[in-house]
């Protein structure tokens, strides 16, 4: 039987759909071709399947947070996008990507040569072992606050609020935006 609205949705179709929902990925490296680095895994993201990527911020550098003495500055960036995927599956991607680029985690907020981290997930609150959203300290962090900011100024953080206020009381002296550096293809 053909249904008198051709414009009708049929809703056992959209059974299997997933909706869309805001990502944002916080990238740094401080290890190797930090430039290059990044743009390595700005490009895996981008290949990532069933991950749009909406914006990427311009590259900061930013002084390490609780590194050893002597640890080089960071370089950072965010990506916005919008994913069907679970968290879980973004993590293991991130977590994939680092390992790409040989990142190596015997010590806490040691050196590395990429640093990926799921900052959230749409409104996603979750603490699962090592899944943690939003991230659990994105709201400290000036190197991740500025550049989301800089390309979502209305963005929100679940469980925190919008992220204009919670620049203005976060440590942001030691992040620095370097025009002179670019991501390809953004």
């Amino acid at each position: 039987m053909t249904s008198p609205n051709p414009h009708a949705i049929d809703a056992d179709t959209l059974s299997g759909m997933k909706p869309l929902r805001k990502v944002v990925f916080s990238l740094g490296s401080n290890l190797g071709d930090r430039l290059a680095n990044l743009q390595g895994a700005v490009d895996a993201i981008r290949d990532t399947p069933d991950v749009i990527v909406v914006d990427i911020s311009s590259v900061y550098e930013t002084a390490p947070v609780g590194a050893p003495d002597g640890s080089p500055d960071f370089l950072n960036l965010v990506i916005v996008g919008e994913t069907t995927l679970e968290p879980r599956t973004l993590l293991e991607r991130a977590q994939a990507i680092e390992d790409a680029f040989g990142r190596e985690r015997d010590e806490r907020n040691a050196p590395r040569t990429l640093d990926v981290d799921l900052v959230m997930v749409g409104t996603t609150e979750t603490q699962q072992g090592d899944l943690s959203l939003p991230h659990p300290r994105a709201h400290e962090r000036g190197f991740v606050l500025l550049p989301w900011a800089e390309v979502d100024p209305a963005a929100e953080l679940p469980g925190r609020g919008p992220i204009g206020p919670l620049i203005e009381v976060v440590e942001t002296t030691g992040v620095a935006k370097r025009d002179d550096l670019v991501i390809e293809g953004d």
